[in-house]
């Protein structure tokens, strides 16, 4: 099955994480633990202060993941992309609140005869810093 993408195609996205995001995260996760909602218990740790969730970084997978898949598509993939998940997510470095983060997605291994690629995804700081790094797994389903 032609996929539509080939391996070093890459794609970002940006976006600062702001107030909003993270009282919108935790409503809509219920994960109000304090270190993401709670100013004065987050100044006694050693973090120093807030920080964003984990799984609302990762999210910003999401979004380069489907931007490859609209790719793919414009590029005459002969099925439909799904996400089959992230392996081996590691969250490096912590994240705050009014930090910009850039998420980038490049195709990796592209299996054809498996309709399958496995492809690097990173979020950085705004400074490039290195905050989420995982592998991406993409299956691309018969129309």
């Amino acid at each position: 099955m032609r996929l539509g993408v080939v391996p070093g195609e890459s794609v970002s996205f940006s976006k600062t994480l702001t107030e909003t995001d993270l009282v919108l995260f935790a409503g809509i996760t219920g994960d109000f633990d304090p270190i993401h909602v709670d100013e004065a218990y987050a100044r006694t740790t050693p973090l120093g202060r807030r920080i964003a969730h984990g799984a609302l970084v990762l999210g910003l997978c999401s979004t380069v993941a489907a931007m490859i898949a609209k790719r793919a598509r414009d590029g005459g993939a002969e099925g439909v992309a799904l996400s089959l998940g992230y392996d081996r997510v590691r969250f490096i470095a912590p994240v705050y609140p009014g930090e910009t983060l850039t998420a980038t997605y490049t195709v990796g291994t592209v299996d054809e005869a498996a309709a399958r690629t496995v492809s690097p995804v990173e979020v950085r700081k705004e400074d490039g810093t290195l905050a989420l790094a995982a592998t991406h797994v993409m299956k691309w389903v018969p129309r």
